[in-house]
Parts: C-alpha cells; structure tokens; sequence
C-alpha cells in the first residue's frame, strides 16, 4: 500500500484544531475552527474523492481518540465521509493504549518505522494519515510516506502545533497537481522524492 499523509493546515503551518474549537484543546491552543469559513463545495468533493482512495487510516494516539469520540457521533445522512471514516479499518499507533473502541481499530506497539512499514509492504492502494501531525512527520522522514496531500487555509493561525515542525531529515517533494477553491484553499499533491537537494546560488542566468 501507498502511505499518504493528508493534512489541513494554514498559511503558517498549523493543523491542530481545523474543525472547532473543541476539536484539539490539547496545549492550551483556542484558536480552532480556523479551516471551517473557508470550506466549500470543491473542497468537500475533492476531499472526499481522497478518501475514497483509502483502504485504511493510520493514526496516531491522540488524533485517534478525538476521532473515535467525535466521528461515531455524526448522524446527518447527507455527510459525504461519515461512514467511510466509521467504517474503514484503523491503525493506531500507541505506546499507551490498551485496545481501540472505534471498530474496526488494530493497535500497533514497537517501533512506527517497523510496524508501519509492515503495513506498507501489505497489498491495497492507499493507507491515509489524518492529523497526527508528529506521526507523519516522523514517517515522511523515514522515507515510508508516498505522498502528501495538504489543504492550506489562508489564514495564519499564530499558535498551536504545525505539522512539520519536528525535527526530521530533509525530505524532497515534487508538486504532482495543484488547484484553488472558490474561497482560496489550495489543494496540493506532493510525491516523495528522496532528499531534499540543495544548490549554491550562481545568479540568474542558470534558470534562463
């Protein structure tokens, strides 16, 4: 399977708390909600044409249990992910929990590297990292993560956690598709591609 990692996050990297204020108050952060006012009908279809590509979700501890709390709740028949999110297979990867209550949940112990790796060796298409923010960072480091898929809100939140805001390897990306909502998401698609290279500046007459 592909490890995809899929993140919401603002202009200056944020992705705690897109969804509401209660969503993650985990730090002190109350700026949540800040994704909310800038959703709409391109972001919802083209999100929910993401998800339709996963044959899991791979989360870590404290986005799992916010989801297991929150998504179970939603009821209104028109929500395009519901039952997709309640109804995939989840693997959390904890050092702490004893056994998931969100079914169908698998829980990983030992090194994510390994553990995730093994997944990624399994037959499938996509295994999606929501959230869990560090657990992502820590695989696109390693090397397992395939690709990465951001929706960036054009907003700068000022605080709380950012997604790549641990330390890591340097990692290179390229740009595969790109495309802007009504209400200024950018919706990107990164494929991995090894280590970041670097250069020395020479003037501007080696790129023209």
């Amino acid at each position: 399977m592909k490890i995809v990692l899929t993140e919401f996050v603002s202009l200056d990297g944020v992705s705690q708390g897109p969804g509401s204020a209660s969503e993650d108050t985990s730090g002190g952060f109350t700026r949540g909600g800040w994704l909310v006012p800038h959703m709409d009908e391109l972001f919802v279809r083209r999100t929910s044409e993401w998800l339709d590509l996963a044959d899991g979700l791979l989360l870590g501890r404290r986005t799992y249990e916010a989801f297991a709390r929150d998504w179970p709740r939603i009821t209104d028949p028109g929500d395009p992910f519901t039952e997709r999110m309640n109804s995939l297979p989840k693997y959390v990867v904890t050092s702490t929990l004893g056994e998931g209550t969100w079914k169908p949940t698998t829980v990983l112990r030992g090194d994510p590297v390994q553990t995730v790796g093994e997944l990624k060796a399994r037959p499938g298409r996509e295994l999606q990292i929501h959230g869990s923010a560090r657990l992502g960072h820590a695989l696109l480091a390693a090397g397992l993560v395939d690709v990465l898929r951001l929706a960036v809100a054009p907003t700068v939140v000022g605080a709380g956690r950012r997604l790549l805001g641990h330390p890591g390897a340097p990692v290179g990306l390229r740009l595969v598709h790109h495309e802007v909502t009504v209400n200024g998401v950018l919706l990107l698609q990164y494929e991995a591609a090894g280590a970041a290279p670097v250069a020395e500046y020479e003037g501007v007459t080696a790129f023209v």
